[in-house]
C-alpha cells in the first residue's frame, strides 16, 4: 500500500483502484477508506485514490493528536495531491469527509477540477440539522419491521439536542442509514465503524470549523460541485443538502431514490451513472 509524508511528518497511506483520470476520495468516520469499496463500480470509469485518514487504516497515528482536527486534515489532502504530482484533481468526499473536502476546495480552489460531496455533512458551513427534520425523514420508513425500535432510539438521541448526534453511537438507528437493512447492509455497517475514538472525538474540536469564512469562500468558488443525498439519509437529509448546494455558484443537486447514507451500496448502477456523468463533463479522458 503506497504512502506519503504529511506536512507534520506523519506517514499516510492510500489505495488506488481503476484507471483513467484520478479522483481523490476522502472517507468519513473519521475512519479508513475500506468501507468505500470501489464506490459501486466507479473504479471502472476513473482511477480512485482512496485516502486512509491519519490514525486509521494503514496510516500512522500522529504524534500531535490535535492534528485530527478537520481543518488540519485538509492539509493532508493537499500533501497527497502534491505527492501524486497533480496540478489539479477531481475530489470526492463522503459523510464527515465532505467537511474536509469542503474546507479544501474553499482553501485551494485552483487545485480542484470538480467536487463531489456524497451524503454530505453540513458542519463546515454551519447548517444545523434539527431533530424534527431527522424524525420527519425517519417516518418515511414506518412500514419497515425494524422501525419501532429504531425510531424510539432516534427520538432518545435527538430529543432536546437540536438533532445533534443522530449519526452517533446509537446502534439501534443503523437501519435508517441504508435503503435496505439486510444481511449485506449489516455487514457493511459493522465493517465501516470507526475504531480510533480519539480521531473521532478530536475531529470537530474547537477551531475545526469556521462556517462564516467557508461559506464566503464557497460563494466565490468557480469549481463545479455535485451534492448527492440519499432519499432516506438521516445523516444528510435532502432538505439540508439542498440548502448546502445553494452556497455554490455552480452546483448540481441529486437526490438518489431509495438510498440512505451509502448510495453506492444501495444502488450501485444509479450511483455510478450519476457520478461518472458528472465527472466526465470535466473533459477528462477515461
Amino acid at each position: 500500500m503506497p504512502t506519503f509524508c504529511a506536512p507534520d511528518g506523519t506517514r499516510l497511506a492510500y489505495r488506488t483502484l481503476g484507471h483513467g483520470a484520478p479522483v481523490i476520495c476522502v472517507p468519513g468516520g473519521p475512519t479508513d477508506s475500506r468501507y468505500l469499496g470501489d464506490l459501486g463500480g466507479l473504479a471502472a470509469h476513473r482511477r480512485l485514490v482512496l485516502l486512509d485518514l491519519r490514525g486509521t487504516g494503514r496510516s500512522a497515528i500522529p504524534e500531535d493528536v490535535s492534528s485530527y482536527r478537520c481543518d488540519r486534515l485538509a492539509d493532508d489532502v493537499e500533501a497527497l495531491r502534491r505527492h501524486l504530482g497533480l496540478p489539479r484533481t477531481d475530489l470526492l468526499g463522503h459523510s464527515a469527509g465532505t467537511n474536509i473536502a469542503t474546507q479544501y476546495v474553499a482553501r485551494y480552489p485552483e487545485h480542484v477540477d470538480r467536487l463531489a460531496l456524497v451524503g454530505p455533512s453540513t458542519r463546515a458551513v454551519g447548517i444545523t440539522v434539527s431533530g424534527e427534520t431527522r424524525r420527519d425523514l425517519a417516518r418515511l420508513r414506518r412500514n419497515e419491521p425494524w422501525f419501532p425500535a429504531a425510531f424510539a432510539a432516534l427520538e432518545a438521541i435527538t430529543a432536546g439536542a437540536n438533532g445533534a448526534g443522530a449519526n452517533g453511537d446509537g446502534e439501534a438507528i443503523a437501519p435508517f442509514f441504508y435503503g435496505r437493512w439486510d444481511a449485506a447492509a449489516q455487514q457493511h455497517h459493522a465493517a465501516g465503524r470507526p475504531d480510533n475514538s480519539e480521531a473521532v472525538a478530536r475531529f470537530g474540536a474547537d477551531g475545526a470549523f469556521d462556517p462564516e469564512a467557508t461559506r464566503a469562500a464557497l460563494t466565490r468558488c468557480p469549481v463545479p460541485a455535485l451534492l448527492l443525498a440519499g432519499e432516506y439519509d438521516l445523516n444528510s437529509p435532502p432538505r439540508s443538502v439542498t440548502e448546502f448546494a445553494a452556497l455554490f455558484p455552480d452546483a448540481t443537486l441529486v437526490v438518489q431514490p431509495g438510498a440512505g447514507h451509502y448510495p453506492w451500496f444501495d444502488d450501485p448502477h444509479r450511483f455510478t451513472a450519476t457520478l461518472a456523468g458528472f465527472l466526465d463533463r470535466a473533459g477528462h479522458p477515461g
